[in-house]
């Protein structure tokens, strides 16, 4: 029986090549007519939000899914009859005309899932709940009392395993970071390592019993640590002779914007490495609308073009912890300072304060005062204009050297070449950097500056990847800026794409601030900017919903609900809250959050702070108003300004 993780994973790399992204080779796997990983393209698939006991709701449902583009239907199935009507609901899918395969999502119940076993593709089992309990206890466990659990374990899962090998019914082992069982909690602690031997129990179990039809998932809000749990996975995977496909999501996304850029952060982040098999984009909206979005960010990797590039490099990262680069101090950027937030105005041709409303500044001209919002970008580059009116002394100005260079004004800060750099080694300047062209890293100025670095190559991940090693082989710790240019007019396109190439540096702990440009709104890049950095938790600077994407478990209507929530709660900076439609992945998944709501029963709620229900069994016309009592009974509570 599988029993260490990270010794044996930590010495194998977790993708195939750092600096050239390829796939990860994994074996194909058959669910039905249609096969995931070997040389499949990546499958997209989401979930129903119908009662599985629904037959026509849910048939109906599942059409409006494939015919958007849904290449696997997910359906609960939290008891037996549930089990037992996914035959009818296929029954009625195929005699309209439809063999996309369906799979039974099963927690707490083995016999349901041995029903669905029989009678539809594809079962998905968490390891956390199938035959373990979640009450947030402690267990001390030893070797032989531990051993005694695995071996519970084993008796309970085995008869599934057999049964889905003499139907040719494929499985997903779907480990959850909020529903990690208390035995796994009380070894491992709420890890990465431990989401790992989650699953790798079971997929010992499997292997013993010669089975191998599987899928394997770990999935997190947290999108840091969704990327590391899968990095670990694969390593661990790689020692002890495994490839199963891997399926990827972002549990609890939530909606609108802050939902794609979480999903494509998390997502993306492991597709640039080749990790990934079969996606689900996880959002707060009716299923059909998940698949284009999933189908967008899957689309970003289906180009071929390879860089080749050869690194030789003795720097040493760990991918399975994160860790922040060291860097010096310049102005309010690097070392210790959260990342900054670059706007641009260099394309106005006049500028005035109203255009600083954008990326958070609003002017009073009555009062002769700047109001500075939440999502205030500290730097705006102004290229080869100047400002005639006092700016607030929150925001820094850059411009064009060549500009900067004709009177020096002391609010400017230059905008240099590498050459133009070292002509002005004691001032501070920024230095653009293009990964394109070739430059020696050793020759780079260091004194007093911080990087801009850009690429226009489609794997840009690798690129700046490389950079990064450079500048450690170098013992270089200047500040970096991660500068991204999009030409995409798109904007759910360009929150995607921006999502994936900026988001798996912060997850790494190799970027101080962001830059992004494209033919959108200054406002709607400014809130992509910091959306990024919000999900990749290096900067909070708004409340962050941890919202389930619904299914036929939910018990009040999510979209709703999320959307009263938000609206009553939008302002309160740094706040964590889960929203959550039942309780299967509620009260684990909130565990990082700082209140939670979930739904207990037809109409009732109970509130969380933390992991601890603190109000069981509200209604659910109250539970709003009754969640905003609580946060200020515990003082996390802020009046919106009059």
């Amino acid at each position: 029986m599988y029993s260490n993780t990270t010794t044996m994973a930590n010495n194998t790399l977790f993708c195939n090549d750092l600096f050239n992204r390829s796939r990860f080779e994994t074996r194909e796997v058959k669910i039905g007519s249609t096969a995931i990983g070997g040389n499949n393209p990546i499958r997209i698939q989401s979930m129903t939000t119908t009662d599985t006991m629904d037959t026509a709701g849910s048939v109906e449902q599942s059409i409006r899914m494939i015919d958007a583009g849904c290449e696997l239907v997910r359906l609960t199935a939290p008891s037996k009859k549930e089990a037992e009507n996914l035959g009818v609901i296929k029954q009625e899918l195929v005699k309209r005309g439809y063999n996309t395969p369906l799979v039974a999502d099963i927690h707490f119940t083995p016999n349901a899932a041995e029903i669905a076993a029989r009678l539809i593709e594809k079962v998905r089992v968490n390891p956390g709940n199938y035959a373990d309990k979640k009450k947030f206890e402690e267990i001390e466990y030893n070797d032989e009392s531990y051993a005694a659990e695995l071996k519970r374990i084993e008796e309970k899962f085995t008869p599934l395993v057999l049964l889905c090998k003499a139907q040719g019914t494929a499985m997903r082992i779907g480990t959850n970071h909020g529903s990690l069982s208390d035995r796994i909690l009380s070894r491992y602690g709420d890890t990465p390592e431990g989401m790992v031997a989650s699953a790798m129990e079971f997929l010992e179990i499997c292997r013993k019993n010669d089975y191998h039809d599987l899928v394997i998932s770990m999935k997190a809000s947290n999108t840091i640590v969704m990327v590391q749990a899968y990095r670990l996975l694969v390593a661990t995977m790689k020692a002890n002779g495994m490839n199963y496909p891997l399926h990827l999501g972002v549990t609890e996304a939530g909606d609108g914007e802050d939902g794609r850029v979480k999903s494509a952060v998390g997502i993306g982040a492991l597709l640039e490495d080749g990790i990934g098999d079969t996606i689900r984009v996880s959002l707060t909206e009716d299923p059909e609308f998940e698949i284009p979005v999933a189908q967008k960010l899957a689309n970003k990797f289906n180009e071929t073009n390879r860089l080749n590039l050869n690194v030789n490099s003795s720097y040493k990262k760990d991918y399975f912890h994160y860790d922040r680069r060291e860097s010096l101090d310049f102005l309010n950027i690097g070392h210790r300072h959260h990342p900054v937030v670059f706007a641009d105005l260099s394309q106005k041709e006049q500028i005035n304060p109203a255009n600083f409303f954008g990326f958070g500044y609003a002017y009073s001209v009555e009062l002769d005062k700047w109001n500075i919002m939440d999502l205030a970008a500290d730097y705006v580059y102004v290229g080869k204009q100047s400002i005639d009116f006092e700016v607030p002394g929150t925001i820094r100005l850059v411009q064009d050297f060549a500009t900067w260079n004709e009177n020096k004004r002391e609010k400017y800060v230059p905008l240099c070449t590498i050459e133009e750099a070292k002509a002005i080694p004691s001032c501070a300047k920024m230095v653009v950097v293009d990964l394109d062209k070739s430059f020696e890293v050793n020759q780079l100025p260091t004194e007093n500056c911080c990087y801009i670095i850009k690429t226009n190559q489609a794997q840009k991940t690798q690129l700046i990847r490389k950079f990064q090693y450079e500048l450690a082989d170098t013992n270089n710790h200047t500040p970096v800026i991660l500068a991204f240019e999009y030409k995409l007019e798109e904007e759910e396109t360009v929150q995607l794409h921006a999502g994936s190439d900026a988001g798996i540096h912060f997850i790494d702990g190799f970027g101080d601030g962001i830059w992004i440009t494209a033919p959108l709104s200054n406002k709607s890049i400014n809130s992509l900017s910091f959306g990024i950095l919000q999900a990749t938790r290096t900067r909070i600077s708004k409340t962050e919903y941890i919202s389930c994407p619904s299914c036929g478990r939910t018990l009040f209507d999510l979209q709703e609900t999320t959307a009263k929530i938000r609206e009553k709660t939008s302002h309160l900076k740094g706040i964590k809250i889960g929203i959550m439609g039942c309780i299967v992945n509620g009260p684990g998944e909130m565990a990082d959050a700082d209140y939670g709501y979930v739904g207990t029963g037809p109409g009732k709620i109970n509130l969380y702070k933390e992991k601890t229900v603190v109000k069981k069994n509200v209604s659910e016309e109250e539970a709003v108003d009754a969640l905003i009592d609580l946060i200020k009974e515990y003082g996390d509570w802020v009046e919106l300004p009059v």
